[in-house]
């Protein structure tokens, strides 16, 4: 290979990308393929020379389609997976081709400059304290990790252990408390950070998934040491918001750290109509979300956000005379994130923040949570179909008939369709269809075509006439 097959590869690697994308919006929208096709279509002996480049790309473009669900797509909405807006891959491309190591100033000054504009702006888009750190990790797990490790050392640092010389044995033990609906992620970020998940003091929920304040009190009051509160801004079934305010005033009136889970629910402080939902967020210690949900961005974007800098920058830091780390006014990634080495995620962000302004990221999540209340309503007023949550955000979830086997068949059946696609989930003992409106493509007539759908599924599983609500 020289440079020169770099023009013909991309020109190919275009055409395909190209006509990926066109189909999206009318094709199969769950994968057609499973593993046994994808392997018998890939695998092999590992070649002795090689294949030509053209040959490889072909190869993969051919058969991506059975292999992929479309979660770009306007009638995807399993899970909370945002599509991608253009100028965000268009950027995409631009990082790959520059392939630039985005962990110090010293590698790509066009890297550290681009991501520290796009962290202000996030700060500004979320109105959170302006000399707040931050720092763009793979996604909100790894989010999770960087405020909590922050966290971690905050709580300690308060009562004289140095967490980062002298770790954790013989420190004093941290009680982490957290809803009984908080995200996996957040345990896993404690298995991560040496404080396990027997840490953890649940507090129970409420009918929507929201902390109980009554609950907390009573579990604060029973703590001694150093505390961590993780919150959650948009239940991941639901969508519901803790009463932040009354959990932040609890916990800073105990001296806890505050942190919220805002994987796709901070997205909400972009949005005028939104902010009511959010309020109290800003009262946090730390925040992590996820700019490949809601800021429609490709994946591997999330946010850490911390609003004690030095603790943030203490907890990640490192430093070696090889790094060539200048200290001053420049950026190094690698203060605010767990990675050396990684791709420059911020650029597409900065794009995006760019290209749809203050007003185009609120525009999109009001959007999405209009969509939510269209499917709420349709399918609450059909005949056999209950909707189980208060749609307060962009999460609806659907029951149909009066048990689980019907509801998991419908699932099932609306997968199997392919018109959309939305995943099942159990919520409080019931089988529930869980609908997830985060793309920026997804139009009121997307919506309708879904429901109909949904309910022709149901019409076959429950065999009885339903009348269609559009």
């Amino acid at each position: 290979m020289t440079f020169d097959d770099f023009g013909p590869l991309l020109r190919r690697a275009h055409g395909h990308a190209t006509a990926f994308l066109d189909a999206l919006p009318e094709r199969f929208v769950g994968a057609r393929a499973g593993r046994d096709e994808m392997i018998a279509a890939f695998d092999g002996p590992l070649p002795v020379q090689g294949e030509h480049a053209d040959a490889v790309l072909d190869r993969l473009a051919m058969h991506a389609p059975r292999g992929t669900q479309a979660c770009a797509a306007p009638r995807y909405f399993g899970f909370v997976i945002g599509g991608t807006v253009p100028v965000a891959l268009a950027t995409d491309w631009l990082v790959s081709t520059w392939d630039q190591n985005a962990g110090i100033h010293v590698i790509s000054p066009l890297t550290a400059a681009v991501e520290e504009i796009a962290a202000r702006w996030l700060l500004e888009l979320f109105d959170l304290p302006r000399d707040s750190g931050a720092g763009f990790v793979t996604g909100c797990q790894m989010a999770h990790f960087t405020c909590l490790a922050a966290a971690r050392h905050g709580v300690l640092r308060r009562v004289g252990w140095d967490v980062e010389a002298d770790g954790l044995m013989g420190a004093p033990r941290i009680h982490v408390v957290a809803s009984a609906e908080a995200h996996v992620t957040v345990d896993v970020a404690l298995r991560y950070l040496g404080l396990g998940t027997r840490s953890l003091v649940r507090v129970d929920s409420d009918e929507q998934g929201r902390m109980r304040l009554d609950r907390l009190r009573e579990v604060m009051d029973a703590l001694d040491g150093p505390v961590i509160v993780c919150a959650q801004a948009g239940n991941v079934n639901t969508g519901a918001f803790d009463p932040l305010r009354g959990i932040a005033e609890i916990a800073h009136a105990r001296g806890a750290w505050l942190h919220v889970d805002g994987a796709f629910g901070l997205w909400a402080r972009a949005a005028d109509g939104l902010r009511e939902v959010a309020d109290g967020i800003e009262l946090a210690d730390s925040w992590a979300t996820d700019a490949h949900k809601w800021l429609n961005v490709p994946y591997d974007s999330g946010v850490a956000i911390v609003r004690h800098a030095e603790d943030h920058r203490a907890a990640m830091t490192v430093a070696a005379a090889y790094l060539v780390q200048t200290r001053g006014a420049e950026r190094d990634a690698v203060d605010w994130v767990p990675e050396f080495s990684r791709r420059a995620r911020g650029i597409p962000v900065y794009a995006a923040l760019r290209t749809l302004g203050r007003a185009g990221v609120g525009d999109l999540v009001e959007r999405c949570c209009a969509h939510a209340r269209r499917f709420a309503k349709q399918l609450g007023d059909a005949p056999g179909v209950r909707v189980l949550n208060d749609v307060v955000l962009n999460q609806v979830l659907v029951r149909f008939g009066d048990d689980d086997a019907t509801t998991r068949a419908v699932i099932a059946g609306v997968q199997d369709d392919g018109t959309c696609w939305a995943s099942g989930t159990t919520w409080h003992g019931l089988a529930a269809l869980r609908i997830s409106v985060s793309n920026w493509a997804t139009t009121a007539e997307d919506v309708d075509r879904s429901v109909d759908a949904m309910l022709r599924v149901h019409r076959e599983v429950a065999g009885r006439v339903v009348v269609p609500t559009s």
